[in-house]
């Protein structure tokens, strides 16, 4: 198993987004031990809480299961139940399930971004600040704009301070991820006037979360997730 050490310590995303690639991607098998704590942390060159935070945020994905002893074993990708989003091996050829998960990501970031204007705190804020910075000189690198992407709408569902809607945020983005990967790498990271655009759309969403106002986060949100929308439905018809 290869892992890429870090250049910047006490980010624990970093380590989740390797960890999660592996598994999707198969070379962590379902079953299969991941090395203990101490050594992740020692090949990632960070402390042992930045890696214990990012296996909970594994675990909250339903991709290991922590046990006793702080052992990690790998799980399979999640099927949801019945009841539940439909099996992920279906939703690429499943137009309506992939809207209905864009229609609960819209819904789940609006209600986030009012939250975290009134409950965000200044660590959140610098967390922004970073995926920011490192958004605004990496247009155009597929990898880089994938993950930082990411960490910033996880950053802003963190900046809730509710468990409720981080677990549920997790559950969407996973899902999201397998369905759309390919066509969201493609179209959206490796084309630089949209990731300047998207850098434009996440600054925006962040100046209305810092300034504490929760109806223009909300609208930053709704107009950053109508661009990605329109950008995906060219896909799906």
């Amino acid at each position: 198993m290869e892992l890429v050490k870090l250049t910047k310590k006490n980010q624990y995303e970093h380590i989740t987004e390797q960890l999660k690639q592996l598994i999707f991607s198969g070379e962590l098998q379902p079953g299969e031990k991941l090395p203990s704590t101490k050594e992740l942390s020692e090949r990632f060159g960070v402390g042992r809480s930045t890696t214990r935070e990012a296996l909970s945020a594994l675990k909250a994905m339903g991709l290991i299961d922590i046990r006793q002893g702080g052992n990690c074993t790998v799980k399979c990708v999640p099927r949801p139940s019945r009841q539940g989003l439909p099996d992920l091996g279906l939703l690429i050829d499943n137009k309506n399930t992939i809207l209905e998960l864009l229609e609960a990501r819209k819904a789940l970031e609006v209600a986030n971004a009012a939250i975290a204007a009134r409950k965000r705190e200044e660590p959140d804020l610098q967390q922004f600040e970073q995926i920011l910075a490192e958004m605004a000189t990496s247009a155009g690198d597929e990898d880089v704009g994938e993950r930082t992407d990411l960490m910033f709408h996880r950053t802003l569902a963190q900046a809730t301070h509710n468990s409720i809607m981080q677990s549920v945020f997790e559950t969407i983005s996973t899902q999201m991820d397998v369905a759309i990967r390919g066509t969201r790498r493609v179209e959206i990271y490796a084309n630089q006037s949209v990731t300047r655009q998207f850098y434009e759309e996440h600054l925006a969403i962040f100046a209305a979360i810092r300034q504490g106002d929760p109806d223009a986060a909300q609208a930053r949100v709704k107009e950053h997730l109508y661009h990605v929308e329109g950008i995906l439905m060219k896909y799906l018809t």
